[in-house]
Order: structure tokens, then sequence, then C-alpha cells
């Protein structure tokens, strides 16, 4: 394996290529089975940009047939803090969400306010099912109750960057993902 440019400013890999073979592996067993009978379809809503990496490999491994659609949402600024507020940048816009189990793609849970939010006003805006699925999750930093339906791996409070996430929209393109080295975000 060779280490891009970016991969010198990580310190260490946390999830290598082949455990994130295997989370998307595990986790698409599990929507094939709980999706097995649900009426209606089942669409996989990415949130960008972080998550497309890891819905691209999810979804390729799901059995059934699936829709896939995107959404836009932020609730960082500048930095590495979250602001608290969800800003929705590009919003679903389906006239048949009625019949529409939504499955939430999303790389990473921190604060847990964002797929939170999310997860309602898709129940508000008349989805047949809202369930999440997240390739990170670090409860230590929960700010709102909230768990995922579908989990590939409890990490630690680490600033992690590669398959999919980022810093200023660098290292989204590490096959891995990794700790970013202090020095690179605290000036």
């Amino acid at each position: 394996m060779s280490i891009s440019v970016y991969g010198q400013d990580v310190e260490r890999i946390l999830v290598s290529e082949k455990e994130i073979d295997a989370i998307t592996t595990r986790i698409a067993e599990e929507i094939d089975r709980d999706y097995e009978n649900e009426e209606g379809k089942l669409v996989l809503l990415c949130i960008l940009k972080g998550s497309v990496v890891f819905m691209g490999d999810l979804m390729k491994k799901i059995r059934r047939p699936v829709e896939i659609d995107f959404m836009r949402v932020s609730s960082y600024g500048e930095g590495t803090k979250s602001t608290g507020r969800i800003k929705i940048h590009l919003d679903l816009n389906r006239t048949d969400i009625s019949e529409c189990n939504i499955l939430i793609i999303e790389d990473i849970i921190d604060s847990g306010r964002t797929l939170s939010y999310l997860s309602e006003y898709l129940r508000i805006n008349g989805a047949k099912s809202v369930r999440t699925c997240t390739l990170l999750d670090k409860p230590s930093r929960r700010e709102v109750e909230f768990s995922s339906d579908y989990v590939g791996k409890t990490i630690p409070d680490e600033f992690v960057v590669g398959y999919g996430l980022d810093y200023q929209e660098k290292y989204r393109a590490l096959p891995y993902v990794g700790i970013l080295k202090r020095e690179v975000y605290e000036h």
C-alpha cells in the first residue's frame, strides 16, 4: 500500500481497508435482513460529502434493490468544532417520500445533533420509515440522546480523516481512516 502525500499527516491508521471491507459486508447483511419484508422503496440517503465513499461501497454489497439520493447538511464552521446548528444546503426533493424507507448514510456521529435532526425532519416530511447507518461512532462526544440503527465501529475521541472524511477538504481519498496529527489542525 502506498502512502499518499496526505498520508504523512496521519498519526496512525485507526480503521484499515480490510476492516472497512468487513464492516461494509456486515452492515449490508444486516440491512438485507432487516428490510427483507419491508414494503416500499429502500432509499439510501447519502449525507454529502463525507459519506459518499462509504455509501458507494455499502450499496454494492446490499442484495435488495435500492435507490440513492443525497442531502448536504452542515453543523461545522471553519474549524474542527460543531456550531450546534444544522444547515441544509441541499435538500431531498422527492414526490414519493411516503413510499420510501429512508436509510440515512453518515460517515461519523459526533454530537448526534445532525442525525437526530435529519431523522425527525424526514419523518415530519412523510417518509414511510427512517433509519440511520454510520461508519464511525464517537459516543463520548454525544450532546443529544441518539443511537444509530447500524454502526460500523465505535471509535475514541480523535480527529479522524480518510475514506471520505476530511479536514479542510483534504484527506478524503485515503483508503483507510486515520488519526490526523494534531499539528495539522492546531495552529
